[in-house]
């Protein structure tokens, strides 16, 4: 890792981007931005281990930051990917508690860091920045619970066919899809990459796909929507 500008501010803009911070006053922000320290990091750098003391929060200026979990043996369990314009850590963050799980540098990754001892002197002096810290985190509780179903109720294909729809609507909203390795969608969806090429390979069987190369192209939509519905 390659700390650079250890002490000079961040652009408020970027922090603006932050969904939760989108209200936020500019005092707030500025605060925030003062209190952020600059960091880079290399394509596969661990940034921070579960279990460890808390490493504070962090903003995604640039680059993509796996989210993850292992298990006991070293299975590697994908829990999202971080783009530009988002946090991670939020929950340490609030509860002091160790990191919950491991972020690595999925590419070369700069990213902005506060210690949680700066935030919670900031978050004091500003309570309606704590109830968007709150209601941020209430978000991500939903999508774990969301996660969570995912894995429990849907099947491989589905879950297989879920994630390649989301990657095409996340291509049209104009976002950049993190390209991901049979392997990625495997410790992704929470199977083995000989079972997700075998599906992949079932799902253009059945033309609801077309593989090229390392593209993946949908071509039955609504097709592949009944199967992620399943």
């Amino acid at each position: 890792m390659l700390n650079v500008g250890m002490t000079h501010s961040t652009d408020i803009a970027l922090w603006k981007q932050v969904a939760f911070l989108h209200s936020a006053p500019m005092d707030a922000l500025a605060a925030i931005a003062d209190a952020a320290t600059w960091r880079t990091y290399k394509r596969d750098e661990v940034i921070f281990l579960e279990g460890e003391p808390t490493a504070g929060l962090f903003l995604v200026e640039s680059g993509v930051v796996k989210i993850c979990r292992y298990s006991k043996d070293g299975r590697e369990h994908i829990l999202h990917f971080i783009q530009r314009g988002d946090t991670f850590n939020d929950v340490s963050v609030l509860d002091g508690g160790p990191n919950p799980a491991t972020a690595v540098a999925h590419t070369d990754a700069t990213l902005w860091h506060v210690a949680r001892n700066d935030l919670h002197a900031i978050v004091l002096r500003d309570p309606a920045l704590a109830w968007a810290m709150i209601e941020n985190l209430a978000r991500r509780a939903r999508m774990l619970v969301s996660t969570v179903q995912n894995l429990a109720m849907r099947n491989v294909r589905s879950r297989l066919a879920k994630l390649l729809l989301e990657q095409a609507e996340a291509a049209e909203r104009g976002e950049s899809p993190t390209p991901l390795t049979q392997e990625e969608m495997a410790h992704y969806l929470g199977t083995v990459r000989e079972v997700v090429g075998r599906t992949l390979r079932a799902l253009a069987a059945d033309g609801l796909i077309e593989m090229q190369r390392q593209q993946i192209i949908i071509v039955d939509r609504a097709g592949l929507r009944a199967e992620a519905e399943v």
